[in-house]
């Protein structure tokens, strides 16, 4: 049995004469006690994720989003812009990333919250909000 409240969880284990009960805070540390008696913390090392699960836009997505930023930016013709490419690096400033998403919220038809607007620095990551918000949309 488990329960997890914060950033901590506790475990109880079904065969309690086994193990009876975890303890885990901030997965940097590990308590354990044992028929009442308690063990002293484990510190947990800082590990790097070893993979990482995501799920892409579609790619026609980050194709018209690409074009969107072409044109709110004035971008040259011939401009490479790629779901990688970040809104600063091109020269967005704060009130372009904001006609950005306002030519974003028209061509798909959604409205996006100024929390999720401001996390925006690359393509790639507008094309996923927008495809996210749609299939909430249409859900």
């Amino acid at each position: 049995m488990a329960s997890i409240t914060g950033t901590s969880f506790s475990v109880t284990s079904f065969n309690q004469t086994l193990v009876p009960s975890a303890r885990f805070c901030n997965p940097n540390s590990v308590s354990l006690s044992i028929k009442g008696r308690a063990f002293p913390s484990i510190a947990l090392q800082p590990r790097a994720p070893r993979f990482q699960v995501t799920c892409a836009a579609k790619a026609e997505t980050v194709k018209k989003v690409s074009d969107i930023v072409i044109k709110q930016l004035a971008l040259p013709e011939g401009s490479t812009v790629t779901g990688e490419s970040k809104f600063s690096a091109l020269g967005a400033d704060s009130l372009d990333t904001v006609e950005i998403v306002m030519g974003l919220e028209e061509e798909f038809g959604i409205s996006v919250e100024e929390e999720s607007a401001q996390s925006i620095t690359t393509v790639q990551e507008a094309a996923d909000l927008i495809d996210k918000l749609l299939e909430t949309k249409s859900a």
